[in-house]
């Protein structure tokens, strides 16, 4: 009699069919047998590359041309049109003190504060200053030119401090609009006269070779206009 083989559970039954499969239909180990190698999986379609180039490429086009520089005058989303209508200059000499304005908040405002009051006994100030509230502003463009250092005395009152030279930093035409906007600035009570980025090229270019801060004694022997 043919023996009968005892019944295997499901699990055993799949342990056996995946052993066969290894070993090949007759229990011998199949040589050709191999596991599938890494990374076979498919490529990328080169068309799609240089598609994905090509839109990358339209989308910074796109920006250049329409992102307004993002400056903040183009557009802040949320803001209302009257607000933005405020801020856009309406004339050169709007335009010049907007300048002024955006250079004196990042170079000056951290020392002579945002209202242009200065530090008590620290750093003085620009608003109503008899400094900056003269006919001409020769001095004033030289202060922002070559910096200055040493005792100065402002309003009446004693200040020792030393402020930085600016002038390989800022154009001829920012410091005429940081100028200007300092010593017309109606917020402020000045109502001086503006400067022109000519006279600044002017002074510049005569104190090229100067190398160190000025001082109130030297300032003070300069005309204040030409």
């Amino acid at each position: 009699m043919k023996p009968v083989s005892p019944a295997r559970s499901p699990a055993a039954a799949r342990a056996a069919r995946a052993a066969g499969n290894a070993t090949g239909a007759l229990g011998a180990p199949d040589l050709d047998w191999a596991p599938p190698a890494v990374g076979t999986g498919a490529t990328t379609p080169l068309w799609l590359v240089g598609l994905f180039g090509v839109m990358l490429y339209w989308a910074t086009m796109y920006l250049d041309r329409n992102g307004g520089g993002f400056n903040p005058l183009v557009f802040n989303q949320g803001e209302l049109l009257a607000d933005l209508e405020a801020r856009v200059p309406r004339s050169e000499a709007d335009a010049l003190l907007a300048q002024g304005r955006r250079v004196y908040n990042v170079y000056c405002s951290a020392c002579h504060q945002p209202n242009g009051r200065g530090t008590p006994n620290q750093f003085p100030p620009v608003a109503g200053s008899d400094w900056v509230l003269t006919e001409g502003p020769n001095r004033i463009i030289r202060i922002v030119l070559n910096g200055m250092q040493g005792p100065i005395t402002v309003n009446g009152n004693q200040y020792n401090n030393v402020m930085l030279p600016w002038r390989d930093q800022l154009s001829d035409e920012d410091i005429a609009a940081v100028v200007t906007f300092i010593r017309g600035n109606a917020e402020w009570g000045n109502n001086a006269g503006p400067a022109t980025p000519a006279q600044v090229k002017a002074i510049r270019d005569a104190t090229a070779s100067r190398s160190t801060s000025w001082t109130a004694q030297e300032l003070l022997g300069i005309p204040v206009k030409d």
